[in-house]
């Protein structure tokens, strides 16, 4: 995974459409994780690149044609600190008899 390129792209939706524009975007290539989230985005979707020109093609060329979209952001990562610690970050309350399962 070392001298990929990380991006993350929060994503608002239409909200009849969130969990369809979501499953679409899981498909695009690049796109390594998609989430739905509270607050102001609906969707964040994590892109894993193998270089920076990916990036336009992507999320130009890919993301922003799936259907249900109303506006986007991108910000690219610079520095990942740990995935491992990221990972266990994102499953927090979400283990078998947590409290939102």
């Amino acid at each position: 995974m070392q001298g990929m390129v990380t991006a993350i792209v929060m994503v608002q939706a239409e909200r009849q459409r969130i969990q369809e524009t979501a499953e679409a975007l899981a498909g695009v290539p690049g796109v390594r994780e998609v989430y739905s989230v509270t607050g102001e985005w609906d969707i964040v979707v994590v892109l894993k690149l193998e270089r920076y020109e990916d990036l336009d093609d992507v999320v130009t060329g890919h993301l922003r044609r799936v259907e249900g979209i109303a506006r986007t952001q991108t910000m690219l990562a610079f520095r990942t600190y740990s995935e491992a610690l990221l990972d266990q970050g994102f499953g927090v309350g979400l283990d078998e008899g947590g409290p939102f399962s």
